[in-house]
């Protein structure tokens, strides 16, 4: 459920192309501007799941198992940078 209400002034070109993604998705530029947000500041989980991600991919294939207080640094790390 919505629950907040945000204002803000923007230039026209940048309301033009809100309306022009809106359009081409299907949605409101409420919408359009709701999923933008969520993508560019993503919840507390998401980014810690973004984080995990990226030290599991970047681990060195056959390297010793790292110690939980060694993951949670690197998670720590990687959250802190995001």
């Amino acid at each position: 459920m919505l629950q907040r209400r945000l204002q803000i002034m923007i230039d026209d070109a940048r309301f033009q192309r809100l309306q022009g993604r809106a359009r081409d998705q299907g949605i409101s530029v409420a919408a359009v501007i709701r999923n933008l947000v969520d993508a560019g500041v993503p919840a507390e989980d998401a980014a810690r799941q973004a984080a995990a991600a990226r030290i599991i991919d970047n681990a060195p294939a056959g390297g010793r198992e790292l110690e939980p207080v060694e993951i949670r640094a690197m998670l720590d790390e990687a959250h802190d940078r995001a």
